[in-house]
């Protein structure tokens, strides 16, 4: 690298100049010093020459961490919470299986994949927080445009009254019930812009907490950083998950002919969309007035002691000048530390991305509960579990000052912990409800996997109306007319039907009605009573499985150069999305649906959503994934700790490595000191006494 001599030195900050200290820093021997930015970019905070002292209170990396975290918050209350949320409404409103809103949830790591590379790269060099002030826009524009298909669609129809007698002539209109999907390309792109906006977030976001604050601080703030992403979903969950409670037309249709109990009950998911879009669009203002470095990043980076895995990568990255061209970076991959934990990390993700999406899906189906309930459950379990595991993990490895290969060691025993937590899914599954014409016979009649019997064969029942009643017999049956019912009563809102062919006798009399009922309106009550102990430990599972998030991150910006490190980020969002996030929905997506055993078949004969799943099935099927990439993971992380090799000397040099830098940061200012005065002096053309 060229040396250049100081120029200008009006213009020069009232701190030592880091060209003369990597002057000094290169003469002596040892392992090369950490790349320093320039110091002049660690201007005040302001927009130009508009720099109100307000705002230098917050021009450090608590104030830059504030913001980050509520970028953080607005883009896990989308992504990852209302989203997730919002999936089996989506399904249901635009008939959708879970494989296509798998296809949804996965659209916004295809965009992070196909950009990550390109924004680390050139961000690195950049302004880290005016990419944060893009990313703040794009986000806003993701959330406006996910909740475009709501207006776009018209009101919806949920189907005429379902009395319980039998069924009216209705014709079919394909092009009016297909046109529904299309919408499926308009929830893609907005995921692709959200997954543009979310590139920067997470790669120079986190580069620029790791290059302002000393090593030993990082993980603390990263894991604070992380772990108010988390809470970004928590928000989502919670606030998805009361908005289902509105009804979905309530601007312009605030009295439903259905009530939350009807299975045709779809909520106002779209609301919080619109509300997040305007609240990211504000952060676009505190981004844009950071300066390109903090002041005091040039000590720090002074101050930092390489634990680069001692492969030879970072004498080579030094004396080949690696870094200064795009082409140069792929030789990060050549570090078999750094693509183990990275490949760790992966199938982590795809475990974690699953579960995210469809846990209250899992709930519902698997215990009986409402899609709001549900939702509000999984966001009490998946949220603060995982915020707290990140948070747990990021002070133990700043308390202790773990160094790199402790750092590995401990990765290994929290995801261990977790594999043996995930088998909650054997032990607390429950059982299929006993539903007519699907797990079970019309009262010893008909045929499994057939709504029809001899019973129901002449009320011409359709099967594009699911309405389930609960017989007195406590079995389920598809709706009013496959239950063979005749007449009904309202009281208190509440329908009984009577006269019902298909319902068998009492398995037990009621004991607050004084006539026997037949059939009520709604599911049967689970008898399944595994809830709170699924819940209970798989809120440890979480817990375990995110302590290992944030110290693989430390790990990974410790065993690759300086010079690499936005680009060892860049390449674990690349693999996070090409083996974890991006298949892990699909794959889950898949997995559940092959566990359904009845599906939504309109009358055209299109299969849309599943109602009903065999929760054994589902159990297992899940179960084999989350074991399968759980022992993934451990195998590559302890392969990493396996090849780890930290530089020669690592407790005594490293020590003495950092006391010398110190000492040539102090010399470098009492060099520069000297020297204005000298420039100053002869500008007066001064005499010394």
């Amino acid at each position: 690298m060229k040396r250049q001599g100081i120029a200008n030195l009006a213009f020069e900050p009232s701190s030592p100049d880091l060209r003369l200290q990597s002057r000094v820093s290169v003469s002596r021997p040892g392992p090369a010093p950490g790349r320093p930015p320039p110091e002049c970019d660690e201007g005040p905070c302001g927009w130009g020459s508009f720099t109100p002292r307000a705002l230098q209170l917050c021009n450090n990396p608590e104030g830059y961490l504030s913001a980050y975290s509520l970028l953080a918050v607005f883009q896990g209350i989308v992504v990852n919470g209302l989203i997730n949320v919002s999936i089996s409404t989506i399904e249901k409103r635009f008939e959708l299986n879970s494989s296509l809103t798998g296809v949804i949830s996965a659209s916004y790591d295809i965009a992070f994949c196909v950009l990550s590379l390109f924004v680390s790269f050139f961000g690195e060099r950049g302004h880290k927080p005016r990419w944060l002030a893009f990313s703040s826009f794009m986000i806003g524009l993701g959330s406006l445009v996910f909740a475009l298909p709501h207006f776009a669609g018209g009101i919806y129809q949920f189907g005429s009254k379902l009395e319980g007698t039998s069924s009216a002539n209705f014709t079919c209109n394909t092009s009016k019930e297909s046109s529904l999907s299309n919408y499926l390309y308009v929830f893609i792109l907005a995921q692709l812009l959200l997954g543009i906006g979310g590139t920067p977030l997470y790669t120079l976001g986190t580069a620029f907490i790791d290059d302002s604050v000393p090593k030993h601080k990082s993980s603390l703030y990263i894991g604070i950083g992380y772990a108010m992403s988390l809470l970004g979903p928590a928000i989502g969950y919670v606030l998805g998950g009361q908005l289902l409670n509105i009804y979905i037309d309530a601007p312009l249709q605030t009295s439903p002919e259905i009530d939350l109990d009807d299975p045709r009950w779809l909520g106002a998911w779209w609301i919080a969309f619109l509300l997040c879009c305007f609240g990211t669009w504000l952060l676009i203002v505190p981004f844009s007035c950071f300066p390109k470095h903090l002041p005091g990043t040039a000590k720090v980076q002074s101050e930092k002691i390489s634990e680069t895995h001692d492969d030879g990568s970072e004498a080579f990255v030094e004396d080949r000048n690696i870094g200064k061209n795009f082409n140069d970076f792929p030789v990060a991959l050549l570090n078999p530390v750094l693509m183990c934990l990275i490949i760790a990390a992966s199938t982590e993700a795809l475990v974690a991305t699953g579960f995210a999406t469809f846990l209250p899906k899992f709930i519902e189906n698997q215990f009986g509960q409402s899609s709001s309930y549900s939702a509000t459950l999984g966001g009490i379990v998946l949220i603060p579990g995982a915020a707290l595991g990140q948070i747990i993990s990021g002070i133990l490895v700043s308390k202790y000052k773990l160094d790199c290969k402790n750092i590995i060691k401990f990765m290994l025993g929290t995801c261990s912990v977790a594999l043996l937590l995930n088998t909650v899914f054997v032990f607390s599954k429950c059982g299929n409800e006993p539903f007519a014409g699907v797990s079970e016979t019309y009262n010893g009649t008909g045929k499994l996997q057939n709504l029809t019997a001899s019973c129901n064969a002449n009320c011409n029942c359709l099967r594009s109306f699911y309405y389930p009643v609960c017989g007195r017999d406590e079995v389920q049956y598809f709706s009013p007319c496959f239950a063979g019912c005749t007449s009904f009563t309202v009281q208190k809102r509440k329908k009984t039907y009577q006269n019902c062919s298909c319902i068998g006798l009492p398995k037990r009399l009621p004991d607050t009605e004084k006539a026997p009922f037949e059939a009520l309106a709604g599911k049967c009550r689970t008898q399944c009573t595994f809830l709170p102990l699924f819940l209970g430990f798989f809120f440890f599972a979480v817990v375990f499985t995110f302590m290992a998030v944030t110290p693989t991150t430390v790990a990974i910006l410790r065993c690759v150069p300086d010079k690499q490190r936005s680009f060892a980020l860049g390449v674990q969002s690349v693999f996070l999305r090409l083996v974890g996030t991006i298949p892990g929905p699909i794959l889950f997506g898949v997995a559940i649906d092959s566990s359904c055993t009845l599906w939504d078949i309109n009358k055209c004969d299109i299969k849309g959503a599943c109602w009903v799943y065999d929760n054994s099935k589902m159990a297992y099927m899940l179960i084999g994934i989350s074991a399968a990439c759980k022992v993934i993971t451990i195998f590559f992380i302890g392969t990493a700790f396996c090849l780890y090799k930290p530089p020669p000397d690592n407790s005594a040099t490293l020590q003495k490595d950092a006391e010398l830098k110190t000492r040539n940061f102090k010399r470098n200012q009492e060099e520069y000191t000297q020297l204005q005065k000298d420039k100053l002096c002869d500008s007066f053309k001064c005499s010394i006494i």
